[in-house]
């Protein structure tokens, strides 16, 4: 597993948490945490932005990639929007999440809670090159479940 060093910064309300994390040797996505000050009530529909209390420096080349806890999205329907969510080399706000209530019931979200997941990947910057003709294939311009359900 290669791995990439990121310079992270606590911000003051989210001093005493402890940083990205991951659960296995083995884990894909390191667990960030909810730098909340009280408990945020999250209404069935409702959607929030979630503080995490620390910002990050990426080395060129690579991005930061929010996604969803699968345990709070079948436990409690909750899941991030805009995923996964791209946090580039060059920004250094502070990372936060916008979760979503997809369930039936209110979900409170308190200081310190795993809230999401952070994977780091390598970034791949296209050359766009404009033609009059793209090459055909046997797909052509199908889309949309155009290659049917087969079983």
């Amino acid at each position: 597993m290669k791995k990439v060093q990121v310079a992270v910064k606590k911000l003051a309300h989210g001093s005493e948490l402890v940083l990205p994390s991951y659960a296995t040797k083995n884990s894909a996505g390191a667990d960030i945490l909810a730098a909340v000050d009280t408990d945020t009530h999250l209404h069935p529909g409702e959607r929030a932005i979630i503080p995490t209390g620390i910002q990050i420096a990426l080395p060129a080349g690579y991005e930061a990639q929010i996604r969803p806890r699968s345990g709070l999205a079948v436990k409690n329907g909750i899941t991030c929007l805009n995923s996964p969510g791209t946090i580039d080399a060059d920004y250094r706000g502070e990372v936060g999440v916008i979760l979503i209530n997809h369930g039936t019931e209110t979900f409170i979200i308190q200081r310190g809670m795993r809230i999401a997941q952070m994977i780091i990947a390598p970034v791949v910057m296209a050359l766009w090159s404009e033609v009059d003709d793209l090459e055909p294939t046997a797909r052509g311009a199908g889309g949309f479940g155009s290659t049917g359900t087969g079983s």
